[in-house]
């Protein structure tokens, strides 16, 4: 039996960083959504007990580096189940992107093993799951829109933002979350407000989400990386309502409510950057 499981890309609405906590960890407020750009899982039963991981793409790893491996083992072992999986990993989500593909890659193969199993678990206790395995899993299992804080695992569900469409830029680098964190000054950051952004996402305002938008990564990741803040630039210059980096980058978005201004910027991004999408909100 095969089972197929979407794994949407979320996008960061607002990253805060509050203080580092006494288990290494930071803690955050992040207001995130999903888009429709999706990594597709294919999860098929094996008749040995043991987990494999197929995919095209060679910065997927095939083994317990990488996320939806440990999702399946973590429930073989949780669970005591003595049954094997081969998980496919289409790829659309790029890779180290900021755009929490691998933890949804994750996420896809929780809810999908718990149909594939016939396991019964809700999607809380998926979520918790999924906490377990990395800071945004949680938000993965559920999708939609939602205030995560703690270290990501803390679930408040938001309203879907007013229909709008996404531009993705991704430059050809790779982006360390742990060397970003390392070179966060909790002492010089400006926080975003967390609170005007879920105001805003309750009143279906869209002009106050694009006020609101803030990350306190991204000085990190534009002074580590100059290439990011000129794709910033140029998606500004192009005429984006609102433009942010997403997670801990390197891929920013640009918010834009009309078409006829859509495929501008598009065109004018797609002259100097391979990796560009334009997209819908998920969100709800």
């Amino acid at each position: 039996m095969r089972l197929l499981v979407k794994a949407p890309a979320k996008i960061n609405l607002s990253l805060d960083v509050l203080h580092k906590r006494t288990d290494g960890y930071h803690e955050v407020e992040m207001v995130m959504t999903t888009i429709d750009l999706a990594d597709r899982i294919e999860l098929t039963n094996l008749s040995e007990d043991t987990i494999k991981i197929l995919s095209h793409n060679r910065f997927v790893p095939d083994d317990g580096r990488n996320l939806a491996y440990q999702a399946a083992q973590l429930l073989k072992t949780r669970l005591n189940i003595k049954k094997g999986v081969a998980i496919s990993i289409d790829k659309v989500i790029p890779v180290a992107a900021g755009l929490a593909g691998g933890s949804s890659d994750a996420a896809a193969t929780l809810k999908g093993l718990n149909r594939l199993w016939d396991l019964g678990l809700s999607m809380d206790e998926l979520a918790e799951l999924g906490a377990e395995i990395g800071s945004d899993v949680s938000f993965c299992v559920y999708g939609g829109t939602a205030l995560a804080s703690g270290r990501g695992e803390k679930i408040k569900h938001l309203p879907a933002p007013p229909n709008c469409w996404v531009i993705l830029a991704k430059p050809t680098i790779g982006v360390s979350t742990a060397d970003v964190y390392k070179n966060l000054d909790l002492n010089t950051i400006t926080h975003p407000n967390t609170n005007a952004m879920v105001s805003a996402l309750e009143n279906g305002n869209y002009h106050d989400i694009c006020s609101n938008l803030g990350n306190v990564l991204e000085s990190v990741t534009l002074d580590m990386h100059p290439e990011v803040a000129q794709i910033k630039d140029q998606m500004e210059r192009f005429g984006a309502d609102a433009v942010l980096m997403s997670g801990s980058g390197p891929t920013v978005y640009g918010l834009v409510q009309y078409e006829s201004r859509l495929h501008r910027i598009y065109n004018g991004l797609r002259g100097f950057c391979d990796q560009v999408f334009a997209v819908r909100m998920l969100g709800d």
